[in-house]
């Protein structure tokens, strides 16, 4: 019995002394790779590495369908985007008070809407998608501090999706976030 047990450790010794020694030299290098930069596929490409547009910012707009713009009394005075923006122009505040004050004291108080934001078809459909909802948060944020509850507007995005402009004078009526009358 005892010999059984001793011929046992003595295999057992010799495969650990095996591996030991296979472990203990010095494993070949890897083959060397040219170092690159890293890639960062989270972040769509830069507007910088987009063409330079001879567009105007006046000509991107926030479009208010035309049942809000009956019920509120609003004139189809639109706010407008410019190339690569999300930012409302100053000179946009007063139609988008007008929709705020339609929609916390006005005609549609307590009623919601859905705010669609949309952007032309230069640069990836990413960066695309993330400006379009850039655009619509921006005019959320704009309404809400001016007095509309959180609950009564709804962001999303379609990016480039619906875009069909061919030209700088086109892609500009890309560039907009539609104001729709929720359900």
């Amino acid at each position: 019995m005892i010999h059984r047990n001793v011929g046992r450790y003595a295999f057992g010794a010799s495969v650990m002394a095996a591996i030991l020694v296979a472990c203990s030299s010095d494993p070949k290098p890897p083959p060397s790779v040219p170092a690159q930069p890293p890639i960062d596929i989270q972040q769509p490409a830069p507007a910088a590495a987009l063409p330079a547009p001879a567009d105007e910012p006046r000509n991107a707009e926030i479009v208010i369908s035309d049942e809000i713009l009956k019920a509120c009394g609003i004139s189809q005075a639109r706010a407008k985007f410019a190339f690569d923006s999300s930012r409302i122009e100053q000179g946009d505040h007063p139609v988008l008070d007008e929709l705020a004050s339609c929609f916390t004291t006005g005609k549609l108080s307590g009623r919601s809407m859905n705010l669609v934001g949309h952007a032309d078809p230069r640069g990836e459909a990413e960066y695309n998608l993330v400006l379009g909802g850039k655009r619509a948060d921006n005019v959320k944020h704009y309404l809400t501090k001016r007095g509309l509850g959180e609950q009564q507007a709804e962001t999303t995005s379609r990016g480039e999706l619906d875009a069909n402009g061919v030209d700088d004078a086109t892609w500009s009526n890309d560039r907009r976030v539609q104001v729709i009358l929720a359900e």
